[in-house]
Parts: C-alpha cells; sequence; structure tokens
C-alpha cells in the first residue's frame, strides 16, 4: 500500500537522520538569560554559590535530554537471518526488555520514565540486540507523548527490517500527573503494539506478555 510505504519511508527518515542540532555560543546564552528570569520569578535565588550556574545547566540538560532528534546511524546495521527458511521461523520470535527510558511530556515538557519491552519475529534481517535499545531510547529522547512513542518504536523497526511481526510494549510513571493536576502517584500508563504475526496470532502474543511478566 502507498500509505505503508509512506510510513516506512518517513521512519527510516527519522532513524537515518542524524545530523547534529546547531545551536551557537550566543544562543545559548540568550537561552540561559530567559531561564534565569524565569527561575528568579519564580522563586530561585540565583546569587549563590550551588545555584549559580542553574540557568546554564537547566539549557544544557534540556539539550542533553532531547538528543533523539539528531538520530543514531548506528541503528543502520543489520544482519543475515540464518534461520530464514527453517519451518517454524514464524514462530520463533527475540524478546527485549526491560529497557529503561526517560521522555518529555509534550503537554508539560516534563519527564515521565518506564520500561520498554520488543519483540519480533525476523524474516530475512536481524539486528544486534543492543540496537533495540538504540532504537527505544532514540524516539524516547525527544518531546513526545507515550501513545506516540510505541507506535514510533514499531514504525522505524518494521521500515529497518520489515520483519514477520512486532510488539512494543510500554509503562510508565508521568510526573505531569504526580506533580500537578491530580497528583496521582504509583500510577502506571501501559501502552502497546502488535503488528504482522503478533496481530494475527494470539499464542504469540501470550508468550510475549507471559516472557515480560504482564498482567494477562
Amino acid at each position: 500500500m502507498v500509505f505503508d510505504q509512506e510510513r516506512d519511508d518517513l521512519a527510516m527518515h527519522r532513524v537515518m537522520d542524524f545530523r547534529r542540532r546547531s545551536v551557537s555560543d550566543e544562543q545559548m546564552r540568550r537561552f540561559e538569560g530567559y531561564m534565569a528570569e524565569i527561575f528568579e520569578t519564580f522563586g530561585l535565588d540565583l546569587r549563590t554559590q550551588a545555584t549559580e550556574q542553574t540557568p546554564k545547566r537547566f539549557i544544557q540538560a534540556l539539550f542533553d535530554a532531547t538528543e533523539g532528534y539528531d538520530g543514531d546511524p548506528k541503528l543502520l546495521t543489520t544482519f543475515d537471518n540464518e534461520y530464514r527458511d527453517e519451518p517454524h521461523s514464524r514462530l520463533s520470535q527475540v524478546i527485549e526488555g526491560p529497557i529503561p527510558f526517560i521522555a518529555l511530556c509534550e503537554h508539560h515538557a516534563l519527564p515521565f520514565h518506564g520500561r520498554a519491552y520488543v519483540g519480533y519475529v525476523a524474516d530475512e534481517q536481524i539486528i544486534g540486540i543492543s540496537k533495540l535499545t538504540r532504537l527505544v531510547r532514540l524516539f524516547a529522547k525527544r518531546f513526545t507523548m507515550q501513545e506516540r512513542l510505541v507506535q514510533q518504536i514499531a514504525d522505524a523497526f518494521d521500515a529497518m527490517l520489515q520483519p514477520y511481526g512486532i510488539a512494543v510494549y510500554l509503562e510508565a510513571e508521568h510526573l505531569c500527573k504526580e506533580m500537578r493536576g491530580v497528583r496521582e502517584t504509583s500510577s502506571l500508563t501501559r501502552t502497546s503494539v502488535w503488528r504482522g504475526e503478533y496481530e494475527s496470532n494470539s499464542s504469540l502474543r501470550v508468550e510475549f506478555l507471559l516472557a515480560i511478566g504482564a498482567d494477562l
């Protein structure tokens, strides 16, 4: 389908677009000035040894926390699947997790953090296990929503390998719920995506969920 090809092309663009963001020293100093004004207005005393560099540290930390926009060229390496012609290859899955992640909610720019689990049934290509962690963190280190994050991981993985099936499961705590609004603590938000064999084969889904310790 044209839609699927466009989605795959966009997903690969997001993985392959590993051009470093360019922020000048002048821009960074200007941003630090903005944050200093905000922090002081909200009550932070910036005249102490501990806090005088806080605006600078905050801007640098925010830049580092969103490095997912820079892409990751190491994700482009795949390998041939030696067992792709085996009769039971469509029932053999690889599961990785928990993969810890921290992301910034685009609604309040507050963190949400949790664990990701990724499973796939390989076709012609496989990927190094460490790359699954890289893939999760590539999209987590951006301003995002959990609902989008789980879809982006599946879309990019599908575009990279075209496997028989993909399963992605995220569970996270959102500081926007804990620090403001309802101030709800110890609440987990869970999202999942099933593609290909996982969508059509309930046994694979159950095996995946049991392997990661999820409630059935």
